[in-house]
């Protein structure tokens, strides 16, 4: 019996390279669909038959981020174990995908048989264990405060006060001594935080979380 995955990722080199990687693995897994963004995917997955066992899922992605493709699919295709993949291993962006819907969160540097290990026990188990990280931070997730402003940290905060200027994103980028990919991760953290999908809105909620003044 086949375990049948999805991936959704904004490089398409790795998609490309993982796709191929994951059936050599294990000669149950079986990759039946990808896409290098959350729109495309999401379309894919409505013209399938049956929807695959498990979807990896990038967190920083161009359009739709990585949280709002989770719970898309979750409203969609509930039954569907999601799986962060990603780079950041940062507290919050875990946090941020296991309360989304992701019942495991895996870095991009895992090996080979590890991320093999890790498709098996969510597949069986709904969950992975073996890395202390999921456990602790699924707690977590369960634990974290619902009021963005208890858990926005400090780079999060000067960026919000940035944007509510006339700065460009690229502006702020060079205010911060950031790149403009990490600046991107500072608007769809705090998109995804504040519940607010423009900077105007992420305006608003700065002002009401008396971030900024007028």
């Amino acid at each position: 019996m086949k375990i049948t995955i999805g991936l959704v990722d904004d490089q398409r080199l790795f998609v490309s390279g993982l796709s191929s990687l994951i059936p050599s693995l294990n000669d149950q897994f079986e990759v039946i669909v990808d896409a290098i963004d959350g729109e495309a995917f999401l379309a894919k997955l409505a013209k399938l038959e049956s929807p695959p066992d498990i979807v990896l899922v990038d967190v920083r992605m161009e359009g739709m981020s990585g949280p709002e493709v989770v719970r898309e699919m979750a409203r969609q295709f509930p039954l569907v174990r999601k799986v962060a993949l990603s780079n950041d291993a940062q507290e919050a962006a875990i946090i941020r995908m296991l309360r989304a819907g992701c019942c495991a969160y895996l870095l991009k540097d895992i090996g080979p048989e590890d991320l093999a290990k890790a498709l098996i026990e969510v597949y069986t188990l709904g969950y992975y264990n073996a890395d202390e990280r999921n456990f602790r931070y699924r707690r977590l997730a369960q634990l974290a405060p619902e009021n963005p402003r208890e858990w926005l940290n400090a780079r999060e905060i000067e960026f919000l006060r940035l944007a509510c200027s006339d700065m460009t994103y690229k502006e702020i980028a060079s205010k911060m001594n950031v790149a403009e990919r990490t600046v991107d991760g500072y608007r769809e953290s705090l998109f995804d935080k504040l519940k607010v999908g423009s900077r105007v809105g992420m305006a608003v909620e700065a002002i009401r979380l008396q971030y900024f003044k007028l």
